[in-house]
């Protein structure tokens, strides 16, 4: 899955059985020294939940369809209407930013269904007029005219889930496309999008440092404004985790990391995220509303929600599996859990994700998003500077080099109780 964002969040939603009650947001979280929370910019993400094939390294919430089942289109986007209205009085008035349609590989959509999708985003939501419009693309559903078709529609920036241009190593991906496709489908993207990203993995079985590095090279021939660089990892819950391949050593790994880094920065692509390159200019704003802690509906299946009220910061998760999603919303119900943020998930949270930041964030941000005195930050800033993962020079916190090669335990020196213990990940 293209640009991803982070699966710790995912633990922390509560999960309820059906239906979650009816929430009362509590009152804004209490001790280190309450700041005025101001609301932040809000983005938009669409889940579409269904894929060709179930990739044996994705925990996403993401369905193969069956041999000849066709995409529910009509009724799905009815239900995504639907989800999006029963939310819309939390956000009266306020401007969407970004919209990211995510999966599962919403490509299978047709070119009508995205068009009448964005169309009905439009006809209820506030879109700035330079409103940044993902849509993430599988190479193995590339159909010619498909990307123009999602173009005219109003997509502004494709995602393409590239991974790797050896087909020895997607086969091993368990992906559905191959190099060939690849190709044919970036050169498509470049057509219809001045603005598109590529993502690719490393760190594939059997990869070796030259082989990293040949498919950087092949994605910087087409001149990319945008590179996601994802490290493969075993994630629970997968194929990969209960079957695992064998993977590079951590001396490759390196090898590759390095070459990746080193190539990225000599084509002017700046290095702005854990995972993330970029043209000057082209960071993907809706990603960087993540990490900055900004505000995002969620609508469809499995998708997570994250709203600053004025009685606290509002999390929520709609229900994962696509039947279930659509029987329920027919009845109007969506979410399957809930919970208002307490002052101990705001700082995690909030660190989780800026942490990723290769340039940080102002301690004034810190305040602003969860309305916390720096106070609460105190006992993992300390604890993290004091092993050399952190720099604070009182206005800006950067993670160090060592920080960014260890984020994981970076990230948990924030757990709360865990500012004197940080686990390893």
């Amino acid at each position: 899955m293209a640009e991803r964002t982070g699966k710790a969040l995912r633990a922390i939603a509560v999960r309820v059985e059906r239906a979650a009650p009816a929430l009362t947001p509590g009152p804004a979280p209490a001790g280190s020294g309450e700041a005025s929370r101001l609301a932040p910019p809000l983005s938009l993400y669409i889940h579409v939940p269904w894929c060709v094939r179930k990739c044996p390294y994705c925990d996403f919430n993401s369905h193969a369809l069956d041999a000849g089942q066709a995409l529910p289109e009509d009724a799905y986007l009815a239900a995504l209407c639907a989800d999006l209205e029963s939310v819309l009085p939390q956000v009266w008035g306020r401007t969407v930013h970004s919209i990211f349609i995510g999966g599962g590989t919403p490509s299978l959509l047709s070119g009508r269904a995205v068009e009448r999708l964005l169309s009905d985003m439009r006809a209820r939501l506030n879109l700035a007029g330079d409103c940044e419009i993902t849509l993430e693309a599988n190479p193995g559903t590339f159909e010619a005219g498909r990307y123009a078709q999602f173009a005219a529609a109003g997509v502004n920036r494709l995602s393409i889930g590239v991974q790797s241009f050896d087909d020895e190593k997607l086969r091993a991906l368990g992906r559905v496309h191959d190099g060939a496709q690849a190709l044919r489908a970036i050169e498509a993207a470049q057509r219809a999008f001045a603005n598109f990203n590529l993502d690719l993995m490393v760190g594939l079985p059997g990869q070796s440092a030259a082989q990293g590095a040949s498919d950087i090279e092949r994605a910087l021939s087409f001149a990319p404004p945008h590179l996601s660089v994802y490290q493969l990892t075993l994630e629970p819950n997968t194929v990969f985790h209960k079957y695992p391949p064998v993977l590079p050593d951590e001396e490759t790994l390196a090898q590759i990391q390095d070459a990746v880094e080193e190539r990225l920065a000599g084509a002017g692509y700046g290095h702005y995220e854990v995972s993330a390159y970029a043209q000057p200019g082209r960071a993907a704003r809706h990603n960087l509303n993540y990490w900055t802690f900004g505000d995002y509906l969620g609508i469809g299946a499995g998708a997570h929600a994250k709203l600053s009220l004025p009685d606290g910061v509002l999390r929520t998760e709609r229900y994962r599996n696509p039947a279930l999603y659509l029987e329920h919303a027919a009845q109007g119900r969506f979410i399957a859990a809930q919970r208002v943020l307490d002052a101990g998930d705001l700082v995690f949270e909030f660190m989780l994700n800026a942490l990723r930041l290769n340039d940080g964030f102002a301690t004034a941000l810190f305040a602003e998003r969860t309305g916390l005195g720096l106070a609460a930050l105190m006992p993992g800033l300390a604890a993290a500077q004091g092993r050399g993962l952190l720099q604070w020079d009182g206005q800006r916190v950067r993670p160090t080099a060592l920080g960014m090669r260890f984020l994981n335990d970076l990230q948990a020196l924030f757990l709360a109780d865990s500012a004197l213990s940080a686990p390893a990940h």
